[in-house]
């Protein structure tokens, strides 16, 4: 499949408890996190839906990464609001 008819990924968008956790992570540890949120912009369904709310939770024990984020109405922006690496 050519780029221009790749699935759309959907913007990732860091909040600032994100931002400030992000700050205190690692290179390596950084580099984890990087893969699992490029995963939720291509396919933002993969985290389990977190009851009563609008997040979702997503857990790669393989890199050992957890984010928490929720997807927009259009799915076209992803907000992370948790990372754990």
């Amino acid at each position: 499949m050519s780029p221009e008819h790749a699935p759309r990924r959907s913007q990732v968008v860091l909040v600032e408890p994100e931002l400030s956790q992000l700050a205190k992570l690692t290179a390596r540890e950084t580099h984890r996190l990087d893969r699992a949120i490029v995963a939720i912009s291509v396919n933002p369904e993969l985290g389990t839906p977190v009851p009563d709310t609008l997040l979702r939770d997503y857990v790669d024990d393989i890199d050992g990464v957890r984010v928490i984020y929720y997807v927009t109405v259009l799915r076209q922006i992803t907000i992370v609001a948790y990372v754990e690496a």
